[in-house]
C-alpha cells in the first residue's frame, strides 16, 4: 500500500532528473535521498511514542506538531500538506492535458493517415525516439505538422486541439463537477489503476530498452555532443523532485494504522522505501541509458519521458490512456483531501456549503489551467513544491521533535544534535538551491 501510494507522477520526471544531475551522480542521489527520507519518515512514525503523558493512538502528525509547537505547528504543517496536495494536483492537470492532447493527436493522425514524425528530430529506426525541442529542454507546442499546412482539416485540428491553448480548458467541464462530490468513495475504488499504470510503465521501459540497447559514455566533468557529464551542478533539481517522489510523511501514520501487526511497521516501511527506490532507479537508469545517443543528445530527455516517444507510438499511446484514466480518478481524491484539510480547519466542517466548496475548487482548477498554459514543466513544478513541503514535513519537524523529546528526557547527545541539525540544513539548502539552478 505504501509503495502504491508513493508511486506518483514524479516517476515520469526521474530520467530527466538523472540527466540534470549526471548519470553517476543521479544514481547516488536517488539512493541517498531514499535513505534520508526513510529515516525522517521513521522519525514521523515514532513521533507519537515520544509523548508519554497522553493517549496518542488516534493522533495524526499535525496533532503531534500542535503538541510540540502549538497552533503554529498545526497551521504550518497544514500549509505544507496543502502545498504538496495542490502541487500534485497542478502536475496532474499538466499531465492530463498532455496525455489528452497526445491521445487526440494519435486518433486524428490515425484516421487521416498522417505521419508527423518526419518533421521532428528523431532516431532513424523502427523504434523511434524523438527530440521534440532540441537544445531547449522544453517541448514544442503542437509538435508541428508544417508540411500539412495546406490541409484545412489539419489547420482546424491544430486550432482547436492545442496542447497549451485549448486542451487544458476542455478538462474543466469534466473534472470540476467531480470535485464537488461530498464523498470520494467512488473514485477510491480505482486505486488499483495506479499499480497497473506503474507496472505497465516498467514493461514499456523494459521493452524499449531491449529494442534500443544501451548508449553510454562516461565523461566526468565535460559535456560532449551527445552525452552529458557524470557530475552536473544542476543536481539540486533532482533532489527537489525526489523530495516529493519519496514524500509520504503526511499520511504514513494513517497508512500504518491499518497494519494488523503493529510491531512490523518499521520493517514494512523499510521494505516499501526499498521498493520505491529500486523502481525509480530502474525507470530512470533504463530510460537514460537506452536513449539513443547518437544520433540524439542525452539533453533531449524530456521532463515527462513519455514526450520522447512520438504520439503515433502505440505502446506510448496505451501508457498515456492508462495514466490519463488513472489521474482522472485520483484527481478528485486529491481535491477531496485538500478540501477536508483546509475547510475542516477553517470552518470546522469539510462541506460548509456548495458555494464554499465551488469557490475552493475553482481556485484549484484555475491554478492547474494557468500552469498548463504558461508553465507546463512538470519537473519544475514537482521540484519546487517538493522542496517547499518537504522542508517542514521531511526535514525540520521530524528532527526538531526528536531533539526536543530527547532533551526533555535528558538523553540528547552532541552527535545526535549535530546530525539532526545537519538534516535541517540539508532541507533548507535543498529549497534555496531550487531558485539558483
Amino acid at each position: 500500500m505504501i509503495w502504491n501510494t508513493m508511486m506518483g507522477t514524479s516517476i515520469l520526471s526521474i530520467p530527466w532528473g538523472i540527466k540534470q544531475a549526471g548519470f553517476t551522480t543521479g544514481m547516488c542521489i536517488i539512493m541517498l535521498m531514499g535513505l534520508l527520507t526513510l529515516y525522517c519518515c521513521y522519525r514521523v512514525v515514532k513521533s507519537r511514542d515520544t509523548i508519554h503523558s497522553l493517549n496518542t493512538t488516534t493522533w495524526e502528525y499535525p496533532d503531534v506538531c500542535r503538541y510540540y509547537f502549538g497552533s503554529f505547528g498545526q497551521w504550518s504543517s497544514l500549509l505544507c500538506s496543502l502545498v504538496s496536495l495542490v502541487g500534485a494536483m497542478i502536475v496532474y492537470w499538466v499531465l492530463m492535458s498532455n496525455f489528452l492532447f497526445n491521445t487526440g493527436k494519435f486518433i486524428f493522425n490515425f484516421v487521416h493517415h498522417i505521419n508527423d514524425t518526419d518533421t521532428i528530430l528523431g532516431a532513424n529506426n523502427s523504434n523511434l525516439v524523438i527530440c521534440p525541442s532540441p537544445g531547449s529542454g522544453g517541448h514544442s507546442d503542437n509538435d508541428s505538422m508544417i508540411f500539412y499546412a495546406n490541409d484545412t482539416a489539419v489547420q482546424q485540428f491544430e486550432k482547436w486541439w492545442n496542447r497549451s491553448k485549448t486542451v487544458p480548458f476542455y478538462l474543466i467541464g469534466l473534472l470540476l463537477p467531480l470535485l464537488n462530490f461530498k464523498s470520494p468513495s467512488f473514485f477510491s475504488k480505482f486505486n488499483i489503476l495506479g499499480t497497473v499504470s506503474v507496472l505497465y510503465l516498467i514493461f514499456l521501459v523494459t521493452l524499449k530498452s531491449i529494442q534500443l540497447g544501451f548508449h553510454l559514455e562516461f565523461h566526468w566533468f565535460v559535456p560532449t555532443e551527445f552525452f552529458v557529464p557524470e557530475i552536473r551542478f544542476h543536481f539540486p533539481q533532482l533532489t527537489g523532485v525526489l523530495t516529493l517522489a519519496f514524500f509520504i510523511h503526511n499520511c504514513i501514520i494513517t497508512l500504518l494504522k491499518n497494519n494488523k501487526n503493529q510491531e512490523n511497521n518499521v520493517r514494512d516501511l523499510c521494505i516499501a522505501y526499498m521498493l520505491v527506490t529500486l523502481t525509480y532507479l530502474y525507470i530512470g537508469v533504463l530510460v537514460f541509458a537506452s536513449f539513443p545517443s547518437p544520433p540524439l543528445s542525452k539533453d533531449c530527455i524530456e521532463q515527462n519521458f513519455l514526450d520522447n516517444f512520438p504520439s503515433g507510438d502505440i505502446l506510448s499511446f496505451i501508457a498515456r490512456i492508462f495514466l490519463l484514466f488513472q489521474m482522472m480518478t485520483v484527481y478528485p481524491l486529491l481535491g477531496y483531501l485538500a478540501r477536508v484539510q483546509l475547510l475542516g480547519h477553517v470552518f470546522g466542517d469539510v462541506y460548509p456549503s456548495i458555494f464554499h466548496v465551488l469557490i475552493f475548487n475553482i481556485i484549484i482548477v484555475g491554478a492547474g489551467v494557468i500552469m498548463a498554459c504558461f508553465y507546463p514543466n512538470i519537473g519544475g513544478i514537482i521540484r519546487y513544491s517538493g522542496a517547499a513541503c518537504g522542508l517542514a514535513f521531511v526535514f525540520i519537524y521530524p528532527s526538531l521533535i526528536y531533539m526536543i523529546s530527547l532533551h526533555r528526557e535528558e538523553r540528547l547527545t552532541w552527535p545526535k544534535l549535530i546530525f539532526h541539525i545537519f538534516i535541517i540544513i540539508l532541507g533548507l539548502a535543498n529549497l534555496i538551491a531550487q531558485f539558483f539552478v
